[in-house]
């Protein structure tokens, strides 16, 4: 299946050229309650997590991106060092390639992730609907792969309605990810890719035994968008409109946070999330962390450095929200008071009814 591996190259370079960024996470909606007389000094707050046992220097993931391509695999690099340079979480992209080519440049691009980072939190990543192809034993080829501390399974439904090859049986994807959750050696997070989960589909993924719930809500890049592009560039007029109509389509970040956070007690925070703050308000609506993924593809492209001195900002940024709402700890951040107006308050109030 060459096309996988060609898809990934296409995806990367899109995102780099094209405009695949949408708005209405729900975060600007969202009010932290600043503590004037925070009593805490800024310098001895304590920002580190606990994520499936380990424990992270900050609540930061590196959200699953990229892999399955030679062209991918400086950016991986990247990104895995850096992440093991500040002890953040990092996924990586949908390991399909390197399960299904026999390739030893593909499988590379995932397997130097954890040659550079060691002792970082990895996670893999497949498709719930290559669950229905695939076995456990497949599974933990693709845990084997890159020695993963957990395994991602992505939710991408509306991705493949938009591509003219895309996957659109979904039927049994839920079982098939029960009996994954049941049976794999590491824990499984199900993860959307930028269309959000509702309290609904949280609470079956919860009652299936998944170990955390990646909401990756409406509101950063559109990977309906994306698919947008690739199908004008092969002729594919209606999926390049229905790519289009469909490119704001989804529950927002805030809101999927909310209510996935309701009914599992480990919710990742990602969809359009752009800084410490918005971390921070992740946290405060539940998430255990929050996730990012495009702003992370240019430092990468840049080198290692490039991506610490991001992963420096964002944690400082959320340093900052921490200490002018009182919060000494993740744990205390996650009690500090909130407001929520706006649209978001509307779409929360039209939910609850």
């Amino acid at each position: 299946m060459p096309e996988t591996s060609d898809r990934k190259d296409d995806h990367i370079r899109i995102i780099e050229e094209e405009d695949v960024e949408t708005a209405g996470t729900g975060f600007a909606d969202v009010d932290l309650v600043h503590e004037a007389l925070p009593e805490i000094h800024r310098d001895e707050i304590d920002t580190t997590t606990t994520l499936f046992g380990h424990e992270l220097a900050a609540p930061i993931v590196i959200e699953s991106m990229t892999g399955g391509h030679a062209n991918t695999t400086k950016l991986n690099r990247a990104l895995a060092e850096a992440a093991q340079e500040t002890n953040v979480a990092m996924g990586v992209g949908s390991q399909r390639a390197g399960l299904e080519l026999d390739d030893e440049d593909v499988l590379e691009s995932y397997t130097v992730v954890r040659e550079v980072a060691p002792d970082a939190l990895l996670y893999g990543n497949v498709g719930a609907a290559q669950l229905l192809e695939y076995d456990v034993a497949d599974v933990e080829a693709a845990v084997e792969m890159i020695d993963a501390d957990a395994m991602a399974v992505h939710l991408n439904f509306l991705q493949e309605a938009v591509q003219p090859e895309g996957d659109v049986d979904a039927r049994g994807c839920l079982a098939e990810i029960e009996r994954v959750a049941s049976e794999l050696s590491v824990p499984v997070v199900v993860k959307e890719t930028g269309n959000g989960i509702s309290r609904a589909t949280a609470t079956r993924l919860t009652d299936a035994g998944v170990d955390a719930i990646d909401v990756a809500g409406q509101g950063g890049t559109t990977w309906s968008g994306i698919e947008s592009y690739r199908a004008a560039a092969v002729g594919a007029s209606r999926q390049e409109q229905v790519g289009q109509l469909f490119r704001a389509w989804g529950v927002p970040t805030a809101v999927s946070t909310i209510e996935s956070a309701t009914v599992h007690d480990c919710v990742i925070a990602s969809g359009g999330v752009r800084s410490g703050l918005d971390i921070a308000k992740a946290i405060a609506l539940g998430a255990r962390a929050g996730g990012l993924a495009k702003p992370f593809l240019a430092p990468a492209g840049q080198g290692t450095d490039a991506v610490v001195d991001l992963i420096e900002t964002l944690t400082l940024e959320l340093t900052t929200a921490m200490f002018v709402t009182g919060s000494a700890s993740i744990a205390e951040l996650q009690e500090t008071d909130y407001v929520v107006c706006g649209r978001t308050k509307e779409y929360l109030d039209e939910r609850s009814r």
